[in-house]
């Protein structure tokens, strides 16, 4: 059975946000999506420039759990960056939301 997933603090909505490359047709290249807490956490590192643990704390998750996160969102950026994709930014939706259960 999966674990229970902690509930994230957000501080700023950026789902409305994509980014591509000069020149190209968005309907034409591959997409990144890049969620929402992943968002949060560069922003709160890279651009706020917070220690791990401050990031973590900020968020309600754990230094570990914020650590995978920010691997997977530098992965993700480096990979839309360097494959020349759409980058966008998206709210997770999760099973029990879908059906109405938070």
């Amino acid at each position: 059975m999966r674990k229970k997933r902690v509930e994230r603090t957000i501080a700023q909505d950026h789902s409305k946000v994509c980014f591509k490359p000069c020149g190209i047709e968005r309907k034409l290249l591959e997409r990144v999506v890049l969620d929402e807490d992943e968002m949060e956490a560069i922003r709160l590192s890279d651009f706020e420039g917070l220690y791990q643990q401050e990031c973590a704390d900020r968020m309600g998750i754990s230094r570990t759990t914020f650590s995978r996160m920010i691997e997977r969102a530098h992965r993700k950026i480096a990979d839309a960056l360097l494959h020349r994709k759409a980058l966008s930014i998206a709210k997770e939706v999760y099973q029990g939301e879908q059906n109405g259960i938070k």
